[in-house]
């Protein structure tokens, strides 16, 4: 299954994807819909196709935002480091998420880079999970781009204030059920910025996949439903590169996911 949070005239729906049409689902968002529902209850309870639906940010309100940074093997060796032994995390809050078409808003003078991401989409409450009890509580993936702001990401040893910029993170358009597609299988992700391939690697290659990442968070802190967590980026960024390349005003950023879809964001740099 498909699903999403749509806008129409009426406002927003939860929504599930029955052939071409969007049916809505009895909450206002996929946020609070999985809050009240498995994501396997949508095709149960679908109702009316929606008008003029339009996919937005699917999962406005997450409880937490969890995010992997170097998972790909490429990404690692770029950066000049040894593959770990554990996860490296960082949090973000839910103010920086973005819908699929939504502009990218942000200063002048920074250097914005871009990390095609493959999202998981937590579905029930995890605390201290095995791994069969990860996997059963995926909701489903989808795609983000963790846009990045690395001047001040490398400020500190810490990430955080270059990874928390309001609005900066693309998420959508759609969230699919793990019936339809399996990242441990291998799923295309890749990036381009003005129709150039800029990134693209297979999630085969993740150091620690979805289950695993799901395992080792829900350890030290709980995982309920509509949270999100974000496995990292393949090689290819643009601060790895020599020269150095960093998003402009008025670039397209393409974030594509074999199976699961394409946001299309544009870069606004203002003031």
């Amino acid at each position: 299954m498909r699903l999403a949070t749509v806008a129409h005239a009426g406002g927003t729906s939860a929504a599930v994807l029955r052939g071409e049409a969007w049916h809505a689902l009895p909450a206002a968002d996929l946020s609070a819909f999985l809050r009240a529902a498995p994501a396997a209850a949508a095709a149960d309870l679908a109702g009316a196709a929606i008008d003029g639906a339009v996919p937005v940010l699917p999962l406005p309100a997450p409880g937490k935002v969890i995010c992997c940074g170097l998972n790909y093997a490429d990404h690692i060796r770029e950066t000049g480091r040894e593959l770990p032994a554990f996860p490296t995390l960082f949090a973000k809050y839910a103010d920086t998420l973005t819908g699929p078409r939504d502009d990218l808003v942000l200063p002048r003078g920074l250097q914005v880079d871009w990390e095609a991401e493959l999202a998981v989409v937590v579905g029930a409450t995890l605390r201290r999970a095995d791994r069969e009890q990860a996997r059963a509580a995926i909701a489903g993936y989808t795609v983000a781009n963790d846009i990045s702001v690395r001047d001040w990401q490398y400020r500190t040893l810490q990430w955080f204030q270059g990874k928390a910029w309001d609005g900066s993170c693309p998420v959508g358009p759609a969230v699919v059920t793990p019936d339809e597609v399996d990242p441990a299988a291998g799923l295309d992700v890749l990036c381009r910025i003005n129709g150039e391939e800029v990134q693209r690697d297979s999630t085969r290659t993740l150091v620690f996949d979805s289950a695993e990442l799901l395992v080792y968070i829900s350890t030290f802190t709980v995982l309920r439903p509509g949270d999100l967590v974000l496995t990292g980026t393949p090689g290819g960024i643009g601060a790895a590169r020599d020269p150095q390349r960093f998003l402009a005003d008025g670039d397209l950023v393409e974030t594509e996911i074999q199976g699961i879809g394409t946001l299309r964001n544009t870069v606004r740099l203002t003031g």
